[in-house]
């Protein structure tokens, strides 16, 4: 993965993610999906931005199966916001920048 964005598996979400001390942002996509391609300029923007205050990464769905069937995952991008190891915010499709930060700011991410 490219700069400040990890790279989530089914083996490490749960340490990385729900065990999370911090707000996490995981993008869903896969590596043949268009849509997914134009979001990952906008995740690798975001993860730099909030190195430190929120944990931002990547999950290939057709590596990881288990985590996005459990979650309901149906669409790729879906990008999914965690805090206290519970979902708090769901955006699916491709987003503008303006819209993942306003889901932060309502989880208290400055």
């Amino acid at each position: 993965m490219a700069g400040n964005v990890q790279e989530f598996t089914d083996a490490t979400w749960q340490s990385e993610v729900l065990d999370s001390d911090v707000p996490v942002v995981v993008d869903f996509w896969a590596p043949w999906c268009g849509p997914c391609r134009m979001l990952a300029p906008t995740i690798e923007k975001l993860a730099g931005e909030y190195t430190g205050r929120v944990k931002i990464g990547k999950m290939d769905t057709d590596q990881n199966s288990n985590t996005p069937s459990g979650l309901g995952i149906s669409s790729i991008p879906t990008v999914v916001f965690f805090q206290g190891g519970k979902e708090v915010g769901r955006l699916v499709g491709v987003n503008p920048e303006a819209k993942f930060k306003a889901t932060l700011a309502e989880m208290g991410v400055s």
